[in-house]
């Protein structure tokens, strides 16, 4: 028997994607992150071992379901760590080679980058991005507003690239709370202070009127060692 739905202004459930999804992959755990450095190009390190079994799980969730085999393209930031991840989750993909974006990328760290957090503190200071999130990182780095309008460019890009497709992006935590803001309408230089686990996957849905969130935070665990 076929379900019957209630009227609109009674469903929870909202209707089935239309528009134009991006499905935001963040990276496996990294050696930067491990090592409490800052991961631009010269600190990120590529992924650590528990970094790669994150992105294994990921990877055979997505070869069981099929959930992302119709995806029209893939797009990668161009730092190591999101290279790899994409490398790792390519056989649950389509066979299309990643494109590597440097608008996709975490916040451009820069003189800061490589040095740890307490090198970065020392040296530069830490940014008070509450107060004012127009200061920027470190000297030659971006701001928090700068990121958050970086961010939305790009995504919007390629929305407008992908017009109704499934489009897959690996990326980075900073990246998807941009996006989450874009998606609640915040202002550029608020904080949401998501804890974005990594090779999670949160989906967003374009549309020309609104921005839908579909997930966020979905994830294969990995088994209890």
């Amino acid at each position: 028997m076929s379900s019957v739905e209630p009227p609109p202004g009674f469903r929870t459930l909202g209707d089935k994607p239309s528009g134009t999804r991006l499905l935001l992959i963040r990276h496996g755990e990294a050696h930067c992150n491990a090592r409490g450095v800052v991961g631009g190009p010269l600190g990120c390190g590529g992924l650590t071992d528990l970094g790669r079994r994150q992105c294994v799980a990921l990877r055979d969730r997505l070869v069981f379901s099929g959930e992302l085999a119709h995806a029209a393209a893939i797009y990668t930031s161009v730092l190591p760590r999101a290279i790899e991840t994409a490398a790792i989750l390519g056989p649950g993909l389509p066979a299309r080679a990643p494109i590597e974006d440097c608008e996709l990328c975490e916040l451009h760290p820069g003189e800061a980058d490589g040095l740890t957090w307490q090198e970065m503190i020392d040296r530069f200071g830490a940014p008070d991005w509450d107060k004012d999130p127009a200061q920027s990182f470190a000297p030659g780095g971006e701001s928090w507003i700068e990121f958050y309008e970086r961010c939305a460019n790009a995504l919007m890009r390629i929305a407008a690239s992908h017009a109704g497709e499934l489009v897959v992006l690996v990326v980075h935590g900073g990246v998807i709370e941009q996006a989450m803001k874009m998606v609640l309408g915040r202002s550029p230089g608020d904080r949401l202070r998501l804890r974005t686990e990594n090779a999670s996957m949160t989906e967003i849905e374009f549309e020309v009127q609104r921005l839908r969130l579909l997930r966020y935070n979905d994830r294969a665990p990995l088994a209890a060692e």
